[in-house]
């Protein structure tokens, strides 16, 4: 069995990285003990069972996929029954675990185990069933996992909560609080007595992803508000949403604080420069992260980027005009493509182009160029050989899961223009043995 905190302290040491936890063998091995009475499923969204008198309590609860494989886990371990379960946030990696414990207490007699959440749970799981199609394609291109279906039932708490609310469950204290970030239905559960501090997405080894392209408003600067009060508790152990744990005080403060900074630097410039005047595009290309923060193991940012992050402060603070007039009332994009290409002297000028900027590497005007191209000339198929390419480079030259997702996506669908196949078929083939997954 991996010693699962050794590995932790060589991931925090930058001795190893968190390819071993992704890569999902860390499950294998069961629960792993990270503390006296605290066992953890280190699955895609982390899982936290805590024995007591009165039953399990369950902090996070996993994804669909591997709900059975918790629940044998936790048999493997104990017969107690699940007493109560808190989601950190509404998210599908975190609220599907609980299905079998429901299944079990009906067979058995015992009373269904309570489901607490904060408020705007319910409100979101209603969002999700009525956007299940849009979620289902964003999901699909942001994991490039062409059978992914968006999921319409959901277990929906028991109990929710505004601000914060106080459980205890056998001899355990819990003390859940309110916050937004990544979300604005996050819990975070503090445990006085145990100083132990579940902290679900605020903390996931590697920079926040307050800036998704493709989902609802995030909020960088409570998310940061957050982290710093976080930060001042004293925990000695660490339960994060995503990733290894971090034990000791020190380590805590630290990691929580440089997250809490790395959010703060970003926001605080975007605003500064929306105070000056600046376009959306000057401030997405003047707006920069500290380097010092980026070389941290636990800030890399292999999930979300900086740029997306500004991208959304600018969102939340002056919507989605972008300082251009000419895009407050934009011409379809065939039309002005078609445009273009006349000037260029075809579609096919603009497609040369683009191969040149990639050549000269200079991977974004290659990809306005390539873009330009295919939808100036739709079923040409040097404009498509030529967009595949360009988004197959950019794909590969990217760091970001959400970046990567959404340039394969586009590399597949001007691939199955120029083999006369399915969209998803060139995404099977492109992602053939990789793991993927949704949230």
């Amino acid at each position: 069995m991996t010693d699962l905190l050794d590995y932790a302290d060589q991931v925090w040491r930058g001795e190893a990285s968190t390819g071993v936890y992704h890569s999902g063998r860390l499950r294998e091995d069961g629960l792993h003990e990270v503390a006296d009475g605290v066992w953890m499923w280190p699955a895609f969204g982390n899982v936290y069972l805590f024995p007591t008198a009165d039953g399990l309590f369950c902090f996070d609860t996993g994804e669909k996929r591997t709900a059975g494989d918790l629940f044998n886990a936790t048999r493997a371990r104990t017969d107690a029954p699940l007493h109560t379960a808190v989601y950190s946030h509404g998210h599908i990696d975190h609220v599907f675990g609980v299905g079998p414990f429901d299944v079990e207490a009906g067979e058995r007699g015992w009373r269904r185990p309570t489901v607490v959440a904060h408020e705007n749970t319910p409100p979101r799981f209603r969002r999700y069933a009525a956007t299940a199609g849009y979620n289902t394609v964003i999901n699909q291109r942001q994991f490039q996992s062409p059978g992914f279906r968006w999921p319409t039932e959901y277990r929906h708490p028991d109990v929710t909560y505004r601000d914060t609310s106080a459980l205890r469950i056998g001899e355990l204290d819990v003390q859940l609080r309110h916050a937004r970030g990544e979300t604005d239905d996050a819990t975070i559960a503090w445990l006085p007595e145990r100083r132990i501090l579940c902290c679900g997405d605020f903390f996931i080894w590697s920079s926040p992803n307050p800036g998704n392209p493709q989902k609802v408003q995030r909020y960088a600067a409570e998310w940061a508000e957050a982290l710093r009060w976080m930060a001042g508790l004293g925990a000695e152990l660490l339960l994060p949403g995503h990733g290894v744990p971090i034990v000791g005080a020190d380590r805590i403060r630290t990691a929580l604080t440089d997250t809490a900074e790395f959010l703060q630097t970003l926001h605080d410039q975007t605003v500064e420069a929306m105070n000056a005047g600046a376009t959306l595009d000057e401030v997405v290309h003047g707006v920069t992260a500290p380097a010092e923060l980026l070389a941290k193991p636990y800030l890399k940012p292999s999930y979300d980027e900086p740029e997306f992050v500004v991208r959304n402060i600018w969102r939340l603070y002056g919507g989605w005009y972008d300082g251009n007039p000419a895009n407050l009332k934009p011409a379809r994009t065939e039309d002005f493509s078609r445009e273009i290409a006349a000037l260029a002297g075809g579609a096919d000028r603009l497609a040369a182009r683009a191969r040149e900027l990639l050549a000269a590497g200079e991977h974004r005007l290659a990809g306005h160029f390539a873009q330009l191209a295919a939808d100036a000339a739709p079923d040409d198929h040097t404009a498509h050989a030529t967009r595949a390419e360009v988004f197959t480079a950019l794909e590969k030259a990217a760091t970001s899961t959400m970046a990567k997702g959404v340039y394969a996506w586009a590399a597949a669908e001007s691939q199955a223009v120029l083999d006369g196949t399915d969209h998803a078929e060139q995404l099977r083939t492109r992602t053939a043995g990789r793991t993927r997954w949704a949230i």
